[in-house]
């Protein structure tokens, strides 16, 4: 038996007996023992595989260019990055922006908007739908970062990255949806189309929010890991999976109210599933693609 099949070999038997992704850990734990990290190969890594819960917050940090590649370099740029964040949240208290008794999504905020040169005239004024977008993205990263100042940074640096990075192809994901729902269910796109519904479709939940506040964070962080290693192509896979998971229901349903309404509220029992074939789907369709938008 050759070295890559017995390899192949372990993994499916590793997958058969509850232990996926044994050897694709210890392949990412040898990526970070570099000196230096091949930002190169993380990408690659968190394409292929979904990132162990251990060390997702480290990889997002150096993705995102929170930390930087040099390992001896990483203490003392999380403390200076610490020291601005306490300048900046203390900046907001002395103008009396924020309190102990605002809700500390809201806090990362004024925060981001303060060092965005947005901050409003006054806290009373109504929030901006980009504000909305930056709450709900918070309001998931909390879920799944403990620290603050971890946190913050991770919410900042992956709404900078839709913001810059992918500004040009977000608005493109409608079109590959329906490109590719036509691709695996051609009578499903007929009835959307029928309905009405296809230009009425949480398009601003799935690609703006990234589907932040729609599958549970559990779910959700392994599609932020391919979002966040270059490609945001993965979300056009999860709308277009779950449309196919659903399909008897949505099919069921002849108005586009009421086909968008289900799907901005879809049962949360099936989401590790529909992220799983996503997932597929998107390797089917792209193959494994690296820093591709």
């Amino acid at each position: 038996m050759t070295e890559d099949s017995q390899r192949n070999f372990r993994s499916v038997y590793y997958e058969k007996v509850g232990f996926r992704g044994v050897e694709e850990k210890k392949s990412l734990e040898i990526l970070l023992k570099d000196d230096r990290l091949d930002i190169e190969k993380l990408c690659t890594f968190s394409q292929r595989f979904p990132l162990p819960s251990m060390y997702r917050a480290l990889v997002w940090k150096v993705l995102l260019g929170i930390l930087p590649p040099h390992h001896e370099s990483h203490a003392q740029v999380m403390m200076y990055r610490k020291e601005q964040y306490c300048d900046v949240l203390h900046a907001l208290e002395v103008v009396r922006f924020v309190s102990d008794a605002t809700p500390q999504v809201e806090v990362y905020l004024r925060m981001y908007q303060l060092e965005s040169g947005k901050l409003p005239r006054s806290p009373s004024f109504p929030l901006e739908p980009e504000d909305e977008v930056f709450l709900a993205i918070a309001k998931a990263v909390e879920e799944m970062v403990e620290d603050s100042v971890d946190c913050y940074w991770i919410i900042r640096s992956f709404v900078n990255q839709l913001n810059n990075k992918y500004r040009e192809s977000l608005p493109q994901l409608p079109k590959a949806f329906e490109q590719y729902l036509n691709l695996e269910d051609s009578r499903l796109l007929s009835h959307l189309k029928t309905c009405s519904a296809l230009s009425r479709l949480p398009y601003d939940l799935w690609f703006k929010r990234c589907f932040a506040g729609c599958l549970p964070e559990s779910s959700l962080q392994r599609v932020w890991d391919k979002v966040v290693s270059g490609s945001c192509k993965i979300l056009v896979f999860v709308a277009v999976e779950i449309l196919l998971t659903f399909k008897i229901k949505v099919m069921a349903l002849n108005s586009a109210e009421k086909i968008t309404k289900f799907l901005e509220n879809i049962p949360q029992d099936s989401s590790d599933a529909i992220v799983s074939k996503a997932i597929d789907l998107w390797h089917k369709h792209c193959g494994t693609p690296v820093h591709s938008a």
